[in-house]
């Protein structure tokens, strides 16, 4: 009891604004609606902190009875749970020019790969200098043939001209899709 919230986002306690509350006990039962120094007695009398548990722009506010600090901890808790489930995608980039010869070429698909089965999205860009834009069937030709070498692989934007460059992002397949 009395515990005093470290960050201000928590309503608890003596934090509480003045006016009307719902309180809701411990087990989830409607006590009625009462104002702040009401509030705070109920809570006071059965040794347990007060959490406003609705906007404070709702009327009344809603209240619940409950041991703060445990209700904190539970909270950091579930979040720290979604943080480890989280999974984090980066966007790995590979370039490539229309004139690569095949071992260039063969790396970068062999890193490609990787990037890939680590799981991560991949933007393959090739880029074109001075009057190489002419020739754009050949670069296409490159891009779509990368994509092609790769395994595992769902096309997330097919490739495409912008600017000076052609650029397709790749996506690792789901696990059931790669059989």
């Amino acid at each position: 009891m009395g515990f005093k919230p470290k960050q201000n986002s928590d309503l608890v306690n003596e934090t509480l604004p003045n006016g009307q509350f719902l309180i809701i006990d411990e087990e989830g039962q409607r006590l009625g609606t009462f104002d702040r120094r009401q509030a705070l007695e109920i809570a006071r009398e059965r040794d347990i902190d007060i959490l406003v548990v609705s906007p404070e722009n709702a009327k009344p506010m809603v209240a619940k009875l409950l041991d703060y600090s445990k209700h904190r901890y539970d909270q950091q808790k579930k979040l720290k749970e979604m943080k480890k489930n989280q999974q984090i995608v980066k966007l790995k980039e590979i370039k490539l020019s229309p004139t690569i010869d095949k071992h260039d070429f063969d790396t970068k698909l062999r890193n490609a790969q990787k990037f890939i089965n680590g799981g991560d999205k991949l933007k393959v860009s090739l880029r074109f200098r001075g009057r190489m834009i002419t020739h754009k069937d050949i670069g296409f030709e490159q891009v779509n043939k990368f994509v092609e070498l790769l395994q595992g692989v769902v096309v997330e934007s097919q490739p495409k001209l912008e600017g000076m460059q052609i650029i397709a992002i790749i996506a690792p397949a789901k696990k059931d899709e790669r059989g």
